[in-house]
């Protein structure tokens, strides 16, 4: 089920880039971070109200909030500088360069969760920041 869910999520991530690149039209970047970030919390805060999750608050523990809270910043901060790069850039080479975050991932993973790194992963990553290097070339 997980790969549906990767597929969904590059899917609307595509819409992400898109709808963002005309929503930023006119204004700054971080005003339209501002604008995303109310809307994704609406939505989030209503699936876990509605779902019944909001019982899990509870069974946060201190290293849970440390790293969510880090992770926070760094999804704030990569929205911030994506939409920035939006305001000035094309779409269509912004999102490649924003999608080797794919290969910092696999890399970071690698270090710090002492995940196993095999031959398609590497050639996968690499292919990835190719890509992305020649699309900016």
């Amino acid at each position: 089920m997980w790969k549906w869910y990767a597929i969904l999520s590059a899917i609307f991530a595509a819409l992400t880039a898109i709808l963002a690149k005309i929503g930023v039209k006119g204004i700054s970047g971080n005003t339209a971070t501002a604008v995303r970030t109310v809307v994704i919390l609406l939505i989030t805060w209503g699936i876990v109200l509605f779902s019944g999750q909001i019982k899990e608050i509870r069974e946060l523990n201190k290293t849970n909030l440390i790293f969510l809270i880090f992770s926070g910043v760094a999804t704030g901060l990569s929205w911030i500088f994506y939409f920035k790069a939006l305001e000035t850039g094309n779409v269509s080479k912004v999102a490649p360069i924003d999608k080797l975050s794919v290969v910092f991932v696999m890399i970071l993973s690698f270090i710090f969760l002492h995940e196993t790194m095999d031959l398609k992963t590497v050639l996968g990553g690499f292919l990835i920041a190719a890509g992305a290097i020649i699309l900016v070339l």
